[in-house]
Parts: structure tokens; C-alpha cells; sequence
């Protein structure tokens, strides 16, 4: 994996060092602190050509095109809300996206299954334990926007989320959120409704550039990608881990999120 990542920058493989420990502490710090750590440089750059590469020709050929309008919570109805509560206003995601086994034993599965990936984002979340995804569809994704495509507001279903640039686009695309909007406890509907309408100050926007390792807490802080300008597009990676092993999306949502069923 020395070849792939910049593992004497971040040292994945030995946590246990001087280093390694000094790179959690830090992710935590930022993570507490901003909601989210970026690890910039995080792949090397020929290995981030090679992922390009590997992943552009299936996109091309092979993506599902994703479009889609919803709500903040990608629910038809939401307990506690009136169907016209402005927390409940919908936008359109747009965008193309692949999977894992389209591109069985690239660059970008080999990093998600590399064991000590898993484990740096264990001992980042202070999790026991962090376990690949069992379904083989929603394990790795890869998604590209164009000209006009945007992934509007949303909440993530995972306590954190863990995504790799392989792409910047020529403009736009930028990244958004906002953290700590609503918890386990108070879903704060009307600051969701505040954020919708463009009044939240607290809202952040974080350029990322290509070959960034984004890490961020996903299930309570909203987040979107702007819509895309230019002719290149952005490609971006997810990589989803959960503590409990075994975890599959149901056959419902294989079909909304991927347009089939594994």
C-alpha cells in the first residue's frame, strides 16, 4: 500500500507510533472541533491517475444516472411534520454513480479493504471495531457530477462519512455543511428549515483538492455538493464502514440508490 498512500505522511499502517497516534489525536481534534478532518494528499498522485482512469471508462459506459427530487431526510413524510413544514422543502439531487463490483479489484477497493483503513477510522471515532460493508453494491461507490448536477441537502443514515476526491471540477462542486444541526434527541426541524432557506450562518464551505481523504460526521450534520460548472467533471469516492459486520442495504434501497438490486 506505500505505493498507493502517502503513508509517511499518514502512517495507517503503524497507529501504534509516535506518529500514528500524533495523526489520530490530531483527526479528533479536528473532528470535535469542525465536524470533520481532511487528510490532503492522502493517495498518492499516481495511484489517484490510475483510480481515474479505471473508474472513467465505467462510468462512462456503466453508470446509473441518479435523479432524484426529495427532502433533507430522503423520506416521503416525516413523524412530526406537517407535509408543508418548511423543514420538509425539496430540491433535486442529479448525478451518475457505479460500484463496487463494477470495478472489482481497483485501486479504490483495495483501499477500502486494506485493513488498517478501517481501523485508523476506528480509533479516530473511538470505535472498538469498524467492519466493511457486506453488500456489494452500496460498499464503494463512485459518483460524477457535471455541467449543472448538484447533491443537494441531506443527512447521511451512518454516524460518519468517508469520501475520496479523485477529481476536482473546473468550477463549482464545492462542499457545504453544516454540523451539529440537529442530534439524537432534537431534530431542530426549525433550523432545518432555516438552513433550507438560506438564513443559517453557520454554514461552511470546504474546497477540497483531488486526492483529499474527507472524513465527517455524516448522520446529524447536513451537507450538499454545489452544482458543478465547466467541463470537468467532479468524481468522487465513498468508502461506508459500519461497527456491526454484515451490514447490507435492503432490496428497496438497492433499487432507489443504484437502480438495481444485487
Amino acid at each position: 500500500m506505500h505505493d498507493i498512500l502517502d503513508l509517511e505522511t499518514y502512517p495507517l499502517h503503524d497507529l501504534g507510533g509516535p506518529a500514528g497516534r500524533a495523526l489520530v489525536a490530531a483527526c479528533r481534534r479536528d473532528l470535535d472541533r469542525d465536524g470533520m478532518f481532511n487528510l490532503a494528499g492522502f493517495i498518492r498522485p499516481e495511484a489517484l491517475a490510475a483510480c481515474v482512469r479505471e473508474v472513467g471508462p465505467v462510468l462512462d459506459a456503466a453508470a446509473y444516472e441518479h435523479r432524484q427530487t426529495h427532502n433533507i431526510y430522503f423520506k416521503t413524510a416525516v413523524e412530526g411534520l406537517e407535509p408543508g413544514h418548511p423543514a420538509l422543502a425539496r430540491a433535486e439531487t442529479s448525478n451518475r454513480k457505479i460500484c463496487a463490483d463494477q470495478i472489482p479489484g481497483s485501486v479504490l477497493v483495495r483501499i477500502y479493504e486494506w485493513p488498517p483503513m478501517a481501523a485508523f477510522l476506528a480509533a479516530v471515532m473511538d470505535k472498538p471495531v469498524l467492519h466493511v460493508m457486506a453488500d456489494p453494491l452500496a460498499r464503494v461507490n463512485v459518483m460524477t457530477y457535471r455541467d449543472g448536477e448538484a447533491l443537494n441537502w441531506h443527512f447521511d443514515r451512518s454516524e460518519f462519512t468517508t469520501t475520496l476526491l479523485l477529481q476536482a471540477p473546473s468550477g463549482g462542486g464545492d462542499f457545504q455543511y453544516r454540523s451539529g444541526l440537529r442530534s439524537d434527541e432534537d431534530p431542530n426541524y426549525d433550523g432545518v428549515a432555516r438552513l433550507l432557506a438560506g438564513r443559517d450562518p453557520a454554514v461552511k464551505t470546504v474546497p477540497l483538492a483531488a486526492g483529499t481523504l474527507n472524513v465527517f460526521k455524516g448522520k446529524n450534520t447536513a451537507h450538499r455538493v454545489s452544482a458543478v460548472r465547466g467541463d470537468a467533471n467532479r468524481i468522487i469516492a465513498v468508502f461506508s464502514y459500519y461497527e456491526r459486520a454484515g451490514v447490507r442495504f435492503s432490496e428497496e434501497d438497492q433499487k432507489r440508490f443504484y437502480g438495481r438490486v444485487a
